[in-house]
């Protein structure tokens, strides 16, 4: 496990490593400290690495073009996790104090290591901001105060799927009968969109399946046989990382499915996901949090003020805009826009996690906001409060055409008719099991 030290500072870029073990690393008290739990290491790398470029990429963005948030320079400090859930921790553990606020806020990157979290930020006053993973029940602000499922939850895609299957074929009326099976990582990230699908199985009369898949995810190939010779599904949705996704796809294409019956979760719709697949992945689709490419004004000052000077964190340029790239801008530009509306209330200086916490119920983004950003269409406006800790949920799906991922509709948003009772529904067992009161929401 390693600690990597970002230093950004105007003009100056400077990258240095340290084991995680006895790393001394020291941050000026007007310097606002930003503590990353990434993974570029491990099974699961080729996905963590370019989230972790976008996320860190941003921040190096506002030092060197901004100088910081409102005059507050920025130093991020990456812990390496390997998708570990017990090094995650031990992350989270090493950086929780450092700067001299401590961490303003934890992304974990991982539902296994937000699942182990969620007691610790309630205790530390730090706001764990999960972007389309983790616990789907802690949309409910009340008994989950310092956690955040902003833009959407597992949930809530899975509704989306199935909304998108209930179009294709002429209304939710058509999907009485019709078989819909679930491909998913066998952890709490996989497991998390199968309360959903079988509520609305019940609802629409489809049979769902359930096939789950081990860590890494190389073994599949039994599980093929079974849905392309056996159950002969309609559909089938993929909750997939790593290498599992890419070998889906391929196990799915030796035993003739079509691949663009197959609709994956947004972290089973990346470039290497399908690159690595080849031909096998032409047609397949993916649920998207955000569009992908660079021709964004946003993209374009990364390039021109980091990568035209060396000081880009990718390896290339070319790996600017990228479904995942994007993902970690997107979450980078949520925690920004949170430390700069808690520097508008208590001052522009570091700023603690419990005045983000304060920040992120009331948190904002117009689609005026986001154009002032450099990044209208990227993803939509988001907004939160109190109670609501998810926001819209919307999500669009994407379908691979052998060199990008092309939107197939608009973004789609879940129905939180259904979705908001059973957030809180789970959310109160939640709170009884751990002897929470839940707190009053104005």
């Amino acid at each position: 496990m390693n600690i990597r030290k970002l230093k950004f500072g105007i003009g100056v870029a400077t990258l240095g490593a340290a084991t995680l073990l006895g790393a001394t690393a020291s941050f000026a008290a007007d310097t606002q400290f930003i503590g990353s739990l990434v993974y570029r290491t491990g099974p699961y790398a080729p996905g963590g690495i370019p989230w972790a470029d976008g996320f860190s990429d941003y921040f190096r963005l506002l030092n060197e073009r901004d100088g910081g948030i409102n005059g507050v320079m920025l130093e991020l400090e990456e812990c390496d996790t390997a998708y570990n859930t017990d090094k995650g921790v031990e992350c989270y553990e090493r950086l929780k104090n450092k700067g001299s606020t401590g961490m303003p806020a934890v992304s974990p990157l991982s539902t296994g290591i937000t699942y182990a979290l969620l007691d610790r930020v309630v205790a530390d006053k730090i706001p764990l901001i999960t972007s389309g993973y983790g616990r789907a029940d802690a949309a409910d602000g009340r008994v989950f105060p310092y956690a955040f499922v902003l833009p959407s939850t597992y949930w809530g895609g899975a509704d989306i799927a199935i909304h998108h299957i209930a179009d294709l074929e002429g209304g939710y009326g058509s999907l009485k009968g019709k078989k819909i099976a679930l491909v998913y990582h066998d952890s709490a990230y996989g497991k998390e969109p199968i309360k959903t699908l079988e509520t609305l199985g019940a609802q629409h009369g489809f049979e769902l399946s359930l096939f789950p898949v081990p860590h890494p995810g190389l073994e599949q190939k039994a599980t093929w046989l079974k849905i392309g010779r056996q159950l002969r599904p309609d559909y089938v949705l993929m909750w997939g990382w790593g290498v599992m996704n890419a070998t889906a796809i391929k196990e799915a294409a030796a035993v003739g499915f079509p691949r663009d019956k197959m609709i994956g979760v947004w972290w089973s719709g990346n470039e290497p996901d399908v690159i690595t697949a080849g031909q096998a992945a032409l047609g397949y689709k993916a649920l998207q949090m955000n569009r992908v490419g660079a021709d964004f004004p946003l993209h374009k000052d990364i390039v021109k003020v980091l990568y035209d000077n060396g000081k880009g964190t990718a390896s290339t340029p070319k790996d600017v805009g990228s479904a995942i790239y994007n993902r970690g801008i997107q979450s980078a530009i949520y925690l920004a826009e949170a430390l700069r509306t808690a520097m508008n209330e208590f001052g522009n200086k570091p700023v603690t996690g419990e005045q983000v916490q304060w920040a992120l119920d009331r948190f904002s983004l117009t689609e005026e906001r986001i154009a002032e950003i450099g990044v209208t269409g990227l993803f939509a406006p988001v907004e939160l409060s109190c109670i609501d800790h998810q926001g819209q949920g919307q999500a669009m799906v994407t379908q691979w055409d052998g060199k990008q991922w092309k939107p197939i509709t608009e973004l789609i948003a879940p129905n939180m008719e259904m979705l908001r009772p059973m957030y809180e529904e789970s959310a109160a067992q939640y709170a009884k099991e751990k002897g929470i009161t839940p707190r009053t929401c104005g």
